[in-house]
């Protein structure tokens, strides 16, 4: 008997992906050439898999921003935000998401995924109810796990299935918190949010709305689907991620919530974790910045996305989500016709994400593909003719 025995099935499927070549998971990047452009395998190509949906990974306001930073605080704070990470640029970053919802309070985090761990084991105690979507990010059930409340599941994007949970518990749904997305990163699929806003009302729920994939892609200023949907006034709280669409890493948590300020004093992960450096503070106050005003990076972005769409759809590709968005998820019948998808398009010069059991959704076979405002109309069309490619010869 081993520690390890219980691994057996995640070697096994790691062996099904093939020993040869270049691996599909963990895919390794040898140079970073622009934010849409890298190098695999000694070989020029289209980064399509990287969630840099507007390009700021090598902005150079943003770029310089951290490196001032970097020249000027060092390179971390050796200390949490109890102790000595607290910065005079991290309270200003909080102050900057708040504002930019309008709301009085904003919490900074290391990392998205600790946001979303604190922000939901925080908020749900051991006398309180959450309501998690299925296909909820792992973040999330972790978050569910590291908290004491009683925790149910409800089918995905199904807002009627979540009001018959609701109706069970009663006046207690006044102490539930639903957790949805607002987009979900395997399919690219989003919530029907005003549906779920209805259904919270009548309990007298709460709603925390996870906008890691839609900050900055949804809404004339960035601020995710519930600003674009002008449902902003109707959610409880947002958490988002800065290593999406403002190209660093950390998250946050915002409310309309004042009381929002007591998880400092009872967030786990916010009180026992290093505070993030103040490199990635800086930079990620300047793609801030340029999210909110950067409307003609979103109208590149969206042209890019309805071209793709568009041409997929001709192939007949059966995609994950029939409303377009940054993600991309095409469902491919098995693992074999996966795999060959996403090497035929690495041999073109395009790398996606290869995504196949256990990590995704209903056991899907899937090939993902992340747009960016960086991507030009000829990486477009290059990737659009390899798929036309592959199309042909299936």
């Amino acid at each position: 008997m081993s520690l390890f025995d219980k691994f057996s099935h995640l070697a096994a499927a790691r062996a099904g992906l093939g020993a040869e070549g270049t691996p599909p998971v963990a895919t390794p990047i040898e140079d970073i050439i622009s934010a849409a452009e890298g190098v695999i395998d000694g070989k020029r190509v289209i980064l399509a898999g990287t969630n840099n949906y507007l390009g700021l990974t090598l902005d150079p306001d943003v770029v310089d921003s951290a490196k001032k930073a970097l020249e000027h605080f060092g390179t971390g704070t050796t200390g949490s935000r109890m102790a000595n990470g607290s910065y005079n640029a991290h309270g200003a970053l909080e102050q900057e998401i708040s504002a930019a919802f309008g709301w009085p309070s904003a919490m900074v985090f290391s990392t998205g995924y600790q946001a979303n761990l604190a922000s939901i084991a925080t908020l749900a105690g051991k006398d309180d109810y959450l309501l998690l979507d299925s296909d909820s990010h792992a973040s999330i059930y972790d978050g569910a796990k590291l908290g004491n409340a009683q925790t149910v599941i409800f089918r995905h994007n199904d807002p009627g299935n979540l009001d018959r949970r609701l109706s069970r518990l009663g006046a207690d749904a006044s102490r539930a918190l639903i957790v949805v997305e607002g987009l979900y990163s395997m399919l690219g699929d989003q919530p029907p949010l005003a549906e779920f806003i209805e259904v919270k009302k009548r309990h007298n729920a709460w709603l925390l709305l996870d906008e890691a994939h839609s900050f900055g892609v949804f809404g004339d200023k960035g601020l995710g689907l519930a600003e674009q949907a002008g449902v902003l006034d109707d959610i409880d709280f947002v958490v988002g991620t800065f290593s999406k669409s403002l190209g660093g890493i950390g998250g946050f948590c915002t409310s309309p919530h004042a009381q929002l300020e007591l998880l400092r004093l009872a967030a786990r992960p916010y009180i026992f974790t290093a505070s993030p450096s103040p490199a990635v503070i800086a930079s990620t106050r300047t793609a801030l910045s340029k999210v909110i005003a950067g409307t003609d990076l979103r109208t590149r972005l969206w042209d890019n996305i309805n071209r793709l769409y568009r041409a997929l759809e001709t192939y007949g590709y059966r995609l994950g989500s029939d409303k377009p968005g940054p993600v991309a998820a095409i469902i491919l019948p098995d693992r074999e016709s996966a795999l060959a998808h996403w090497r035929g398009l690495l041999s073109n010069g395009i790398y996606t994400n290869l995504m196949v059991p256990p990590a995704t959704p209903k056991g899907l076979n899937l090939l993902r593909i992340s747009l960016s405002a960086a991507h030009t109309p000829e990486h477009i069309d290059r990737i659009i003719q390899a798929f036309g490619q592959l199309r042909k010869a299936a």
